[in-house]
């Protein structure tokens, strides 16, 4: 299985780069694991609706050259659907079982991502009604990520 995490931003924090470097180590054993990243915009200045919306345009057609057509394609939104972790290792389970080969998830930045991406995604994740950092929301997708593997393989992992 190939998963491709697409982010808007870098990550800048010690802890997390680690975090994520871990996690990946971990996930090399059960999926091919891409970390694209896209540079985001400056959001200080942002003042009216039109500009945020320009701004998540921007980052949105960076995000968009790494679509692939043939993905299953993930958007992770605070009103997207609620999942036990269980229940995203079922899912991820059932997407190789109907032949989706290749994942990918997408991160936005700090304004979101914008709103055509996700109307055109195949699922709409949320993993709180709570807003987390996206730097950091990277590292708790690849825990999760992580744990469905093990979930899938019938292995132990703390829970």
């Amino acid at each position: 299985m190939k998963i491709d995490i697409l982010c808007v931003g870098k990550l800048k924090e010690k802890y997390l780069k680690e975090g994520v470097l871990e996690y990946s180590k971990r996930l090399s054993r059960f999926c091919q694991l891409n970390i694209i990243e896209s540079s985001d915009e400056k959001t200080d200045d942002i003042k009216t609706e039109t500009e945020r919306k320009a701004v998540l345009a921007k980052e949105g057609e960076r995000i968009r050259k790494h679509l692939s057509p043939d993905a299953y394609v993930i958007a992770l939104v605070i009103e997207g659907e609620r999942l036990s972790s269980e229940e995203l290792a079922e899912r991820i389970e059932k997407l190789t079982v109907y032949g989706k080969a290749h994942i990918q998830f997408i991160i936005g930045g700090s304004l979101g991502i914008e709103e055509d991406i996700i109307k055109n995604a195949d699922m709409r994740l949320s993993f709180s009604p709570m807003t987390f950092p996206h730097q950091l929301m990277r590292m708790i997708l690849l825990e999760q990520i992580y744990r469905s593997f093990k979930i899938i393989n019938g292995q132990t992992y703390h829970k």
